[in-house]
């Protein structure tokens, strides 16, 4: 081997382990964040909902880090008690969007024919219309709740995964070890189960991790316009809708959510991206190639 690959071989190793020291990195905050949403009730210095009108709009303190709300409560306490709705309900809503999305595009690009037509003209027809607007209407007849934000956003998000799902599902359909499966007598839902979902995974749950922070903005926005939670349930989104008013007066009320969204997006959007790059197939076939 020449100095030339050697150095190349030992750059991609460099490259494959930094990736790797960042996937875990961002993969700690991200466990971070959801121990604090799981354990949030034992975290809150305060109770989150205990109103005291005399401590009401006090700026930030010793006492309260991130100040108090107009009924007195402390924020830093809501902001923590917020994260088990904000993050569960946004990890639910991409866990059912994944699902039923992938579920959908799999047996489409697998069995074809009418059944093909028809679904994927169902995703053309939510694909047409602004996602967000449309989750404002389905959210508005269904009547607001975290519930109903969550089956709104679902309703315009899974063709994604659907038209992702059959992509794949139809680069994979035609596959010689797929070929070979059926001569061993393998089933269609073996084959399914077996062959193409583990195949089709890499790309989808990629496309999930990624899709973690649009929608918790997403979710935050019909909270904000009062379509999400309900008072007083305390999520981000809401919060900011509730000191929005008052924002020249006490800033903190909406910069301390705010900075709350700000910070769980980015940590699970460079997650998102961070896995991207790490599996993504061309680095390491680039590495395969140089080794061999």
């Amino acid at each position: 081997m020449s100095g030339e690959k050697r150095l190349t071989v030992r750059e991609q190793k460099i490259k494959k382990n930094h990736l790797k020291g960042k996937l875990l990195f961002f993969l700690m905050l991200a466990v971070l964040l959801l121990f604090m949403a799981i354990f949030a009730q034992y975290i809150c210095p305060y109770d989150p909902y205990e109103q005291n009108l005399i401590m009401a709009q006090k700026p930030p303190s010793l006492a309260h880090p991130l100040g108090t709300d107009r009924y007195g409560r402390d924020m830093l306490s809501r902001i923590i008690i917020g994260s088990t709705t904000s993050i569960f309900a946004t990890l639910l809503l991409v866990a059912i969007i994944t699902i039923l999305g992938t579920g959908i595009g799999t047996v489409c690009g697998w069995n074809g024919g009418r059944r093909d037509t028809v679904l994927m003209r169902i995703s053309d027809l939510f694909l047409a219309f602004p996602g967000l607007v449309f989750a404002l209407a389905v959210a508005g007849v269904l009547g607001g709740g975290v519930h109903n934000a969550i089956i709104a956003l679902a309703v315009i998000s899974w063709p994604k995964y659907a038209r992702l799902a059959r992509g794949l599902t139809l680069a994979q359909k035609n596959a010689p070890y797929l070929m070979a499966a059926r001569l061993a007598g393998s089933s269609t839902p073996k084959l399914l189960a077996k062959h193409i979902l583990p195949n089709i995974a890499g790309p989808i749950l990629v496309t999930s991790v990624l899709d973690i922070g649009t929608m918790m903005m997403e979710l935050a926005g019909l909270s904000f316009l009062g379509l999400g939670v309900k008072p007083p349930m305390a999520e981000w989104g809401s919060m900011i809708n509730e000191g929005r008013s008052m924002l020249q007066v006490s800033p903190w009320m909406v910069l301390a959510p705010g900075a709350a969204i700000f910070v769980t997006v980015m940590v699970f959007n460079l997650l998102g991206d961070t896995l991207r790059d790490y599996m993504d197939p061309k680095q390491r076939n680039s590495y395969c190639s140089h080794v061999c």
